[in-house]
């Protein structure tokens, strides 16, 4: 994927959340703040101008300018955790004209990695780590196949990670409050991811 690529990824990604603004907060009015659509929507609309006119030869620039920007316009936990993901990924990525299927797996691991140490989330906790966990998995076992198939394997198995959260309670962030009544909800944050990985799915399938 070079940097035109991830570009694409990244306005997709914007459309996709914005589609889904209304969701995303339906799910989290249920166990959060009732902002994550809102706080998505608005943090990605603003990485969409900010990638207007960004030069594409770097595609560690282009992931240090996204998670700088979702870090400064993203409220909640939402904003720095999302930023943390493509702020790692970026120093995996940096100098780097494009990424091959190794650089993407990296990116996407130093990620979570990221995620899980500024969030302090484990599997199992209801986050975003529940959907991405489980994608990076099913993209480094997706052996023989082009790298669409295997981002489309990850992205699936992003979904079903997400909606795995539904019976689990809560054990990270504001849902955790509400103990067991947190159960029966799918999280809001590893549904966002979802979207996300999808998007980079449908980019680099275009």
């Amino acid at each position: 994927m070079n940097g035109d690529a991830v570009a694409r990824w990244i306005e997709r990604a914007a459309g996709l959340i914005g589609d889904n603004e209304k969701y995303l907060t339906e799910l989290d009015a249920a166990i959060g703040d009732s902002d994550h659509g809102a706080n998505m929507a608005r943090g990605f609309a603003a990485v969409r101008g900010k990638l207007a006119g960004h030069p594409r030869d770097d595609v560690g620039a282009i992931l240090k300018t996204v998670g700088m920007t979702l870090l400064s316009t993203i409220g909640g936990a939402s904003g720095p955790l999302y930023g943390t993901l493509f702020l790692e990924a970026a120093k995996v990525s940096a100098g780097k004209a494009e990424l091959d299927r190794g650089a993407i797996l990296q990116s996407l691991s130093a990620g979570l990695a990221g995620i899980q140490k500024r969030g302090k989330a484990e599997p199992l906790d209801k986050t975003m780590v529940d959907a991405l966990g489980p994608a990076i998995r099913a993209f480094e076992g997706a052996e023989g196949v082009s790298l669409a198939e295997a981002l489309g394997r990850a992205a699936e198995a992003a979904r079903q990670g997400a909606e795995a959260t539904i019976p689990i309670v809560a054990r990270k962030g504001r849902a955790s409050y509400l103990g067991e009544r947190s159960a029966g909800h799918q999280d809001p944050g590893a549904t966002s991811m979802w979207l996300l990985l999808r998007s980079l799915a449908e980019a680099a399938a275009e």
